[in-house]
């Protein structure tokens, strides 16, 4: 039996199918996936509902990554509507598809964020706080509701809920390289909201402990003990590069800029892996500063 990843092509995706032996990659574009992923069998699924059950024929595992980027594009409601759609809907028609296969996965491992708590000041969170009530916690709920029924068919469940994930070579690191590498970086805001992050290392190896111990259902926070404000990241992430950070951006000029994806990078978020932390996790990377370092 094998991994079948969705998403695959995505920044967390490429990084996750390099970990998994054989894996099963599922996109909107065979050929694009062949390039990509050349030693990889490829399938072909654009989230429709619609579609055959034999896509899961042969997998045991499913890792659900498939999702509209939140970086890329002004917020507005067209660009809310797709976030919204291709986390939820697609979601449920994975769901269905599970339901109308006859040979069923064992386990659905789906993305999910912190975003699901909201913005919560310096409150210490774990996988029991409630969730929040803005846009994307609404999304994380409606999209957790959805990966949820999967369990109705006899499906282990794990929600992993990632924080901002740090890579040399896609994510949240890489918006940010180049204004730091030219001296122009700075805090956003007063500075002082909390990042929880996680290296991709890291979230490779909990994706890979999430299917490999049974224990595990429910939520996961994927972010490491040590979430640092703004204020810290700014100053280790100016300090690895041997730049200045003089150049603190107010939030008012992120908010125009950005419309009401500025929220998200002011917003505040302290969360503590409280399951991962039950497991005897050992963190590859547990400090910013030792992530940067190795990634920079």
């Amino acid at each position: 039996m094998r991994a079948l990843i969705t998403g695959g092509s995505g920044f967390v995706g490429q990084h996750l199918a390099d970990r998994l032996s054989r894996p099963i990659i599922v996109g909107r574009s065979i050929e694009k996936l062949k390039h990509k992923f050349a030693d990889s069998e490829v399938r072909q699924w654009d989230g429709s509902p619609n579609a055959d059950p034999s896509l899961l024929t042969g997998v045991d595992t499913i890792f659900h990554l498939a999702g509209e980027s939140l970086f890329h594009g002004r917020w507005n409601a067209e660009k809310k509507a797709k976030i919204r759609a291709s986390r939820i809907e697609g979601t449920s028609h994975l769901v269905d598809l599970i339901g109308r296969a006859e040979l069923k996965p064992a386990t659905l491992i789906c993305s999910s964020a912190v975003g699901y708590y909201g913005s919560r000041g310096d409150e210490e969170l774990t996988e029991r706080s409630a969730p929040g009530h803005d846009f994307l916690a609404q999304v994380c709920q409606d999209w957790e509701h959805e990966a949820r029924r999967a369990a109705e068919y006899g499906v282990r469940v794990v929600l992993i809920r990632t924080g901002v994930v740090l890579g040399e070579d896609g994510g949240a690191l890489a918006q940010m390289l180049r204004p730091f590498r030219l001296g122009l970086g700075g805090r956003l805001g007063n500075g002082r909201q909390y990042m929880s992050w996680i290296h991709i290392d890291d979230l490779t190896a909990i994706m890979l402990l999430a299917m490999n111990n049974d224990q595990l259902r429910g939520p996961l926070n994927a972010v490491t003990p040590f979430p640092v404000t703004n204020r810290e990241f700014t100053r280790v992430l100016a300090d690895t590069l041997h730049r200045p950070a003089l150049l603190p951006i107010p939030g008012c000029i992120l908010k125009m800029a950005l419309g009401e994806f500025a929220e998200v990078l002011l917003g505040s978020q302290r969360v503590r892996p409280a399951v991962l932390q039950q497991t005897g996790y050992s963190y590859l990377f547990p400090t910013i500063a030792a992530a940067l370092q190795k990634l920079l």
